[in-house]
């Protein structure tokens, strides 16, 4: 994630990290004043001027607010609004879509109806469905009726009459409902010495269970207000120019990814809202839910349970209430069940802890290559992170590039004879470290291009001439690597410097972003009454690699690609809407490294023999196509037998899970291991052992043949 902090719109310092964003807004809205809690027409006229000048003065499109990005912005609204589809009818569309062309006249003439308008319809579509949830829930479920639901509401329409709300609603409540009966005779199963209730009176239980959580739901529905909508409104015509434009409301600063980290003793993840879910962004390094292994980016978080408590539905939730219930007191239990990428579901027990710091630093180990020859050097890079506070105010001082280059040294001394450099599920962090960790690896020259909204091209370079590693370089990638993962991994593919493996692509994410206080932009006097504003953060600049090409949309295409478990994933800047497009800008001058002995062809040639006949990468494959046979089939059977066997397979997978090599590609610490021990701090490095992506690395790095002799070198000039 890629930020500038703008005073007011003067660039000061290039960074990429969200953790940092919500303390760059603590500063920027603390203005004294009481944030609005109701809706104010006039904060509204004055909010959307604001937004609309900054939105199309600055942002790197230069889109203009017309009919087409209304459009675009009320299809996003209409997600946020009812994005599972239970509560509007068709007829409730139709009248909302009467302001599908007509965004940008409201916010062009300062007269803001539809969020009101939204607010208005859901209010009455609340207590209708209320009322329908409480007289099916009177009444009694067919376990072994033949149905299924579907749970994919781009597979549905809104409903078109209130007989097929009910009925949409009651396959909804009798999955519940028999999974929370599931659930409870699970729970009686265990208990031993004492006398099993009824089935009758288990089912009367999980009804109760079930109705208690519905209508907490709806209380926390309907104590949204119309400024929520408001906020909400708004946020879509950012969104509906870049993805990661937003607008962030004073009293909603978290709703931006949310990082639960560090004294808010969290769980350490980063979340968003998006179509009535909240989903997993990143999980933090070094995080309670990074040890326990299981929470992965891409999940959906549908419930959260405080240990043993009875869960509570988060879906269509807002993502501060549902924050609200994620954190907690460091020690305490969280139990969230999630939705994973192929439609399996999973109970993710996870105890709070803040985040443990030697988990996001740079390390590294030496292995011995599978041919028992060779000393291979391994380092992983888990964030670019760079302390811009001294120590002095609490800071660590720490940052990537200098770990990084005493990280090498450390493997220059053991001879190495070749180096693994790991940037899987590295989501970025400082560019300043990008540029300069891709420096420890080549003599000089440039490493990035960065694009201004405004055309004005500037280039980051590698001005020191010292190089910490000369020897074959290999580097690891996923889907989520992101921008400065891509950055560096990019520069050192188009230097001919590494060999870059992973899967089909990575992220994409190739642009910058700006965080504007609102406040400060206000071109009128006499204002203060209806600050703060909050701030919104735009895309302002896009990043190019020395080729000319874009990290942008397409991400890096690894020079091997290996199979890979989530495949089927549609995890990406290409799968996001509204995404800015890849394109290209004329290379800079630079001077690729001398060729290997060996082809990249002759390289891939052997990595795909070797992958070919190894029993773990066809595990990889099966597991891949089986997932993405369980993502296409979207239909929930409703039928007990196979619910049951489908909760089953899943404790099957979560024992699976744990202690194992993440799904994602990168090393689980393991749930069950005790972290205080001198065993669970090597923990990692067995894992290595048996990570086939590390494996097949090793491999080619061997494949490379370079001498032994003198390929470490810690300053070399």
């Amino acid at each position: 994630m890629s930020l500038f902090r703008l005073k007011p719109f003067r660039l000061k310092s290039l960074w990429l990290p969200a953790l940092l964003l919500a303390l760059l807004l603590c500063v920027g809205a603390a203005s004294g004043l009481a944030t609005p809690e109701s809706f104010d027409a006039s904060r509204a006229k004055l909010l959307g001027y604001v937004l609309k000048e900054q939105l199309t003065r600055h942002h790197y499109s230069h889109k203009a607010l017309d009919d087409d990005l209304s459009q675009a912005a009320f299809g996003l609204y209409l997600k946020q609004l009812d994005g599972q589809k239970r509560f509007l009818l068709q007829k409730d569309v139709v009248r909302l879509q009467g302001y599908a062309k007509k965004i940008d006249d409201e916010i062009s003439k300062g007269t803001i109806e539809l969020p009101g308008v939204g607010a208005e319809i859901m209010a009455r579509r609340i207590a209708v469905v209320r009322t329908l949830v409480e007289e099916l829930l009177a009444g009694d479920f067919d376990f072994n009726r033949a149905e299924t639901l579907e749970t994919d509401p781009e597979k549905i329409d809104f409903c078109a009459n209130d007989a097929e709300l009910k009925e949409r609603w009651r396959k909804t409540l009798k999955y519940q409902f028999i999974n929370r009966f599931l659930s409870l005779q699970e729970d009686e199963a265990a208990k031993e010495g004492e006398k099993a209730p009824s089935v009758a009176e288990l089912r009367k239980k999980a009804k109760e269970k079930v109705l208690k959580n519905q209508l907490e739901f709806f209380d926390r529905l309907e104590r949204e207000t119309e400024q929520d909508h408001v906020d909400r409104y708004f946020n879509a015509v950012t969104r509906a120019y870049d993805p990661h434009t937003n607008y962030l409301p004073p009293t909603e600063k978290e709703d931006f990814d949310i990082s639960m980290k560090g004294s808010l003793e969290g769980i350490g993840a980063t979340l968003q809202e998006e179509d009535g879910y909240i989903k997993v962004v990143r999980v933090i390094p070094g995080s309670a839910a990074a040890r326990q292994g299981q929470l992965h980016a891409e999940d959906l978080i549908l419930q959260v349970a405080q240990g043993t408590e009875e869960p509570v539905d988060v879906t269509d939730t807002r993502l501060r209430d549902a924050v609200t219930l994620i954190r907690g007191p460091k020690d305490s239990e969280v139990r969230l069940t999630v939705k994973k990428p192929d439609g399996t579901r999973l109970v993710i027990p996870i105890i709070r802890d803040v985040v443990q710091i030697d988990e996001t630093f740079v390390k590294s180990t030496t292995l011995t290559d599978p041919r028992g020859k060779r000393t291979l050097g391994y380092i992983r890079i888990p964030s670019f992170y760079r302390d811009f506070q001294d120590s002095g105010h609490g800071g660590t001082g720490r940052n990537s590039t200098d770990d990084m280059r005493r990280e090498l040294e450390k493997l220059a001394a053991e001879k190495i004879d070749g180096l693994i450099v790991d940037l899987r599920n590295n989501g970025g962090g400082a560019l300043t470290d990008a540029v300069s960790i891709a420096g420890l690896f080549i003599k000089e020259g440039p490493v990035v291009q960065v694009r201004s909204s405004y055309g004005e091209m500037k280039v980051l370079a590698d001005e020191d001439p010292s190089i910490s590693y000369s020897g074959p370089l290999v580097v690891l990638v996923n889907q989520f690597s992101a921008s400065a993962s891509e950055i560096l991994a990019g520069a050192l593919q188009d230097y001919g410097r590494a060999l870059v493996l992973g899967g089909d692509h990575t992220h994409g994410k190739g642009t910058v972003q700006a965080v504007i206080d609102l406040d400060r932009m206000v071109p009128f006097r006499n204002m203060d009454k209806y600050k703060p504003l909050g701030a919104l953060k735009v895309t302002i600049q896009k990043f190019y690699r020395v080729s000319g090409d874009s990290t942008q949309y397409r991400g890096v295409v690894p020079d091997i690609v290996l199979p890979d478990r989530l495949k089927h994933l549609k995890s990406g800047e290409q799968y996001i809407d509204y995404s800015l497009p890849w394109d290209k800008v004329e290379g800079t001058n630079y001077s690729r490294w001398p060729k290997i002995g060996t082809t990249i062809e002759e390289l891939r040639a052997g990595s795909a023999a070797r992958v070919a006949g190894d029993k773990e990468f066809s595990t990889i494959r099966e597991e891949a196509r089986v997932a993405k046979e369980r993502m296409d089939q979207s239909q929930q059977s409703l039928q007990i037998d196979d619910l049951r066997r489908e909760r089953e397979e899943a404790r099957r997978l979560e024992s699976e899970d744990k202690g194992l090599v993440s799904p994602h590609g990168a090393v689980s610490s393991g749930g069950d291991k005790d972290e205080g021990t001198a065993d669970s701090a090597d923990a990692w490095i067995d894992e290595l052992t048996e990570d086939p992506y590390v494996l097949e690395a090793q491999s080619v790095l061997g494949d490379m043949q370079s001498p032994r002799s003198g390929s470490a070198v810690a300053g070399q000039r």
